[in-house]
């Protein structure tokens, strides 16, 4: 498989919107439609209820994980791998699906991070509950850890290409939490609870 070729299969893939067609599925209204109007797990969670968004969640981790798997089934690694991951992260922020208007990544870049750097993801996990469990901000442990993740990943990886890769995936992501983080600096982002 050309390496092309698997960088269009895996916008492709990042691009299918999974709590879009969860919610039709199951006869939810369009979730683009209630709540914040964001088509990733914790929209769907807050609007369609538990089950939905964990649903959600791993199916936009799964469209991270597949492209990279194919990737490595057909031989290729290191900087190519982080590439083919960041290829499906702009599918899920920019799906051709939905005129472009997708999620914010952190579902989908924790699975390319599965694949690329396990023992980043498992320290990054930790960070994440702990920012979530003080403050009950999502988007700040989302951000948090997407700011922290790269340098890990060097520190484990020890490559300054994947580093590189990696960088721009965790910009990507908190450049979606744009909007989060005016509410945040407002004080007026929404509290998560279980």
């Amino acid at each position: 498989m050309g390496f092309f070729f698997l960088l269009v299969l895996a916008y492709l893939i990042g691009a299918i919107p999974t709590g879009v067609i969860l919610t039709k599925l199951t006869g939810e209204e369009d979730i683009r439609t209630i709540g914040s109007g964001n088509i990733g797990a914790t929209n769907v969670y807050r609007t369609a209820g538990r089950k939905m968004g964990l649903l959600t969640l791993a199916g936009d981790c799964l469209k991270g994980i597949l492209p990279l798997l194919i990737a490595l089934i057909f031989g290729f690694h290191g900087t190519q791998l982080a590439v083919v991951g960041l290829f499906a992260l702009v599918g899920h922020c920019y799906p051709v699906y939905l005129g472009f208007k997708g999620g914010k990544g952190v579902a989908t870049a924790l699975g390319v991070m599965l694949i690329i750097s396990p023992g980043s993801v498992l320290l990054v996990l930790s960070l994440f509950l702990v920012v979530l469990g003080k403050w009950r901000y999502i988007s700040l442990a989302s951000i948090t850890c997407a700011g922290v993740i790269p340098y890990l990943v060097l520190a484990l990886e020890r490559s300054m290409m994947i580093f590189f890769v990696t960088f721009c995936i965790a910009a990507l992501v908190i450049y979606r939490h744009k909007e989060n983080i005016d509410r945040l600096l407002a004080g007026a982002e929404n509290k998560f609870s279980l």
